[in-house]
């Protein structure tokens, strides 16, 4: 990789040319010359510099978005070299959608260091549309998402489970005794407690409104699952959640499954990547994932 890109980056992490300098085990004259080198070559200014701070210009803005990429790249590649003669290590990084990165992604993990003690594994968590994201700019080897994205192209989505999803409630609502099977429009004055937009979950909420035919007035949204399981057990609403995400709930009592029809509401977890190639450290990581006993066998519901 280009260096004067290298210090490039230094200086935008730190702020700083000084900083940068001694990051980077070079004089502060140094660090200056590799940027007025790369803005030469550019032909353009890329940094508003001051006494006081060092901060991206609209320019600077562009080679730094690219820059990242290109670093990302260049290490992706030596790692690809260097598994054509040595095994599974390396870094990888992973992102995940709440659901799977919060109740799945730790086991999986745990098992696959235990494998392969030599891959060094990052995890990033966000909603569905975040992670697709960073897998399209190259910052994510790999993205476990939940739900659908439009208009990427570039992306390769594989499937690889099923999730199933219920509408929970407090162990103390009044709908939890019914036994015959309740009806969606049942549930339309209910207070729906919901994920945030761009989540797979709340496109999973909308899917079911959708499907029946409702329109709930009363909503509630939270930007992760934690809260919303919270919300319910306090009698707050009610919500539609993978089973994942509510075993312990379930076999302590503070949260309960209504019998609602037509559901649960199924969908996939799907892998989503960028490169045709992969590190063997990847690949040994999506096999392991592929053929996870508790995502292919075990079901508590």
């Amino acid at each position: 990789m280009d260096q004067r890109l290298e210090v490039f980056l230094k200086v935008i992490e730190k702020k700083n040319f000084s900083k940068a300098a001694e990051e980077l085990h070079m004089t502060q004259p140094a660090v200056s010359q590799y940027i007025r080198s790369l803005e030469e070559t550019t032909g353009v200014k890329l940094l508003e510099r001051t006494n006081k701070y060092v901060r991206l210009n609209k320019a600077g803005e562009i080679v730094y978005h690219h820059a990242i990429e290109i670093k990302e790249l260049y290490a992706k590649m030596n790692h690809l070299l260097d598994d054509l003669t040595n095994k599974a290590s390396g870094s990888i990084a992973i992102g995940a959608s709440y659901t799977f990165g919060e109740y799945l992604l730790p086991q999986i993990i745990a098992e696959a260091k235990e494998q392969f003690p030599d891959i060094k594994p990052t995890v990033t968590i966000g909603n569905t549309t975040t992670i697709a994201g960073l897998v399209l700019s190259h910052q994510l080897d790999v993205g476990i998402v939940e739900g659908h994205f439009k208009g990427v192209q570039e992306l390769k989505t594989e499937p690889f489970a099923e999730d199933r999803m219920f509408v929970v409630a407090a162990a103390d609502h009044p709908l939890v005794q019914r036994t015959k099977p309740i009806k969606v429009k049942e549930l339309i004055e209910e207070t729906w407690i919901l994920r945030e937009l761009g989540s797979g979950t709340r496109e999973a909420s909308e899917a079911v409104f959708k499907k029946f035919s409702i329109l709930p007035p009363s909503l509630m949204h939270f930007s992760s699952t934690q809260p919303i399981k919270a919300m319910v057990e306090a009698g707050m609403g009610i919500s539609l959640v993978s089973e994942w995400a509510i075993q312990k709930e379930l076999r302590y009592g503070d949260l309960k499954v209504l019998n609602v029809e037509g559901l649960p509401y199924t969908r996939d977890f799907s892998i989503v990547t960028r490169s045709p190639f992969q590190t063997k450290a990847l690949s040994a990581f999506l096999d392991l994932l592929k053929n996870h006993k508790e995502l292919t066998d075990f079901k508590i519901l």
